[in-house]
């Protein structure tokens, strides 16, 4: 006979599934920090490191589109999370209609991939403009009114300050994690972008009526304590009066809707950014938008989100990647280009800034037979540098690097934070430069190659484990050390499961050979050191 005791546990963010004759408790995912303090993606209780691509705006809203143009095309990068749009427009055609046919194929099809899923939702506002409403929001420019210019013309963006618009997109919102809580059982979505590169452009705030009137008004208690500041708003912020207005109301706007809706579904929420740069006026970034020095007022205002990310197209990936990690919020990077130096970075994401994921945009184009080449237009109006989207040579490149760090996940999340380190080269004109560690100093020199940007992750564990692509380096004594440091093994391999697994011990003339190229691989120095000096017979 056989006694088997069978224990059910449940609660409000977890569900009972049975495997391998087991029971076992599939939690909802989470951001919390871990024993060191680091703030993680946790997914089923285990850190979750997204290798992501997000995908172009319209690609989900056919079914049909994604099967033979998409998945396709992502199947061998090694990706194993997908950033993907879900509209207001296709959930809500008609008002108090609501239709998550899209989403529960979208849903089944991630989960045939085996992959999780970022949905992004396009609500009010994508990109400073209101796209993705539904048309019977777009057609009632009353109920709905838009932001106006300094002339008093209308936008095609609704005013943040449109309360019962506002009100439309969270009860639609919210009506998606109700279908997310009652159906996505397995949590194959990790999380919910709230908006999308929101705030207003064309004009540094919105100037209708509704508008007017509040920007007359006394600036908000948590403002006057956060900024130590009183009078109305531009007593207060001068100059910066008008972005710093649009960006209290977007905000509040945003924690309504992300707040409610994680009354229902408590998945990890984030609102992303449009970054400010030249010519650095809003309005010519969307005004409003959650860029570097707004973020203590987004975190002021939006309390229900759980990071603001930036959506990184400029040549300083290093400060951007700083600013968005200074107020304690953990680094998630959302959309990135396409190119391989833009792929290189991850290693510097996640070595120096601990991110817990990354995403190039338009990610189903790397591979794609007949690639869409970016409008150039567009991407001047978005101000964003053509190369960024010179996919030419990246499948490759991403497909290994992310290929390598799956591998290295375990021992990621748990090397000591002081014993791992990211470095990139920020421009073609860096040479390269030099890490100090505890017991030894590594000198990195880059070698552009084709990529045009070299970046590596190096993890200080019985000797050095590097990682990374486009780089020379050499071990050097600590400044005013005059000893010597000698090589004891040098090998390549790679980590499987978290495991080094040895490949070719490299001696002789490869020892020579100090360097990671073009294609991303790992490698494992042991070293020693001893004293120059030469001692005689009589010492």
């Amino acid at each position: 006979a056989r006694l088997f005791l069978c224990i059910f546990l449940s609660d409000t963010d977890g569900q009972i599934h049975r495997m391998g004759g087991m029971n076992y408790m599939n939690t909802m995912p989470e951001i919390k920090k871990d024993s060191q303090g680091i703030a993680r993606l946790y997914v089923d209780n285990e850190p979750f490191l997204i290798l992501g691509g997000e995908l172009h705006n319209s690609s989900t809203s056919d079914l049909q589109y994604m099967e033979e143009q998409v998945w396709p095309n992502l199947r061998d990068l090694n990706i194993n999370t997908v950033l993907l749009p879900v509209c207001w427009e296709t959930v809500e055609p008609y008002e108090n209609e609501y239709d998550f046919s899209l989403t529960e194929e979208l849903i089944k099809q991630a989960k045939r991939e085996q992959v999780h899923l970022v949905l992004l939702w396009f609500g009010l506002w994508k990109n400073g403009e209101s796209f993705y409403a539904p048309e019977w929001v777009k057609k009632e420019r009353r109920r709905f009114f838009r932001a106006r210019y300094r002339d008093s013309s209308e936008s095609e963006t609704i005013s943040p300050l449109c309360g019962e618009a506002v009100q439309r997109d969270r009860m639609a919102f919210c009506k998606l994690m109700e279908y997310l809580q009652e159906n996505d059982r397995q949590h194959t979505v990790l999380m919910a972008q709230v908006e999308n590169e929101i705030g207003f452009l064309k004009s540094d705030r919105d100037y209708s009526p509704a508008a007017n009137e509040a920007f007359r008004q006394e600036i908000p208690i948590q403002l006057q304590t956060l900024y130590q500041k009183r009078g109305n708003w531009e007593n207060a912020f001068g100059a910066d009066a008008a972005e710093y207005f649009m960006a209290w109301h977007y905000a509040r706007a945003v924690d309504e809707i992300a707040g409610r809706g994680k009354e229902i579904y408590k998945l990890p929420m984030y609102t992303n950014a449009w970054l400010s740069q030249h010519p650095n006026r809003a309005g010519i970034y969307p005004s409003g938008g959650p860029v570097a020095k707004l973020i203590p007022l987004w975190q002021a205002a939006a309390p229900s989100l759980d990071m603001l990310s930036p959506d990184i197209y400029v040549l300083d990936f290093k400060s951007e990647c700083i600013a968005y990690t200074h107020h304690g919020s953990p680094l998630f990077i959302p959309e990135t280009g396409r190119n391989k130096g833009a792929a290189s970075k991850v290693f510097y994401a996640v070595g120096a800034h601990h991110t817990i994921g990354f995403a190039p945009f338009g990610i189903e184009d790397i591979q794609a037979a007949d690639k869409k080449n970016m409008d150039p237009g567009q991407l001047t109006e978005l101000n964003i540098m053509a190369e960024a989207f010179d996919d030419r040579n990246t499948a490759p490149y991403l497909r290994e690097s992310y290929r390598l760090l799956r591998g290295m996940k375990e021992v990621l999340f748990t090397i000591p934070s002081e014993g791992m380190v990211g470095y990139m080269q920020s421009n073609p004109y860096e040479a390269g430069c030099i890490l100090e560690f505890e017991r030894y100093d590594i000198q990195l020199d880059y070698l552009c190659g084709e990529t045009g940007s070299a970046g590596m992750l190096i993890l200080e564990e019985d000797g050095f484990y590097l990682a990374g692509g486009n780089t020379r380096f050499t071990v050097i004594p600590k400044k005013g050390n005059h000893g010597q440091v000698e090589i004891l093994r040098y090998e390549e391999g790679e980590f499987e499961k978290g495991i080094w697994k040895r490949k070719r011990i490299l001696n002789g003339d490869e020892r020579y050979d100090l360097a990671v190229y073009d294609s991303p691989r790992t490698v494992h120095m042991k070293l020693y050191s001893h004293s120059s000096k030469v001692f005689d017979s009589h010492e």
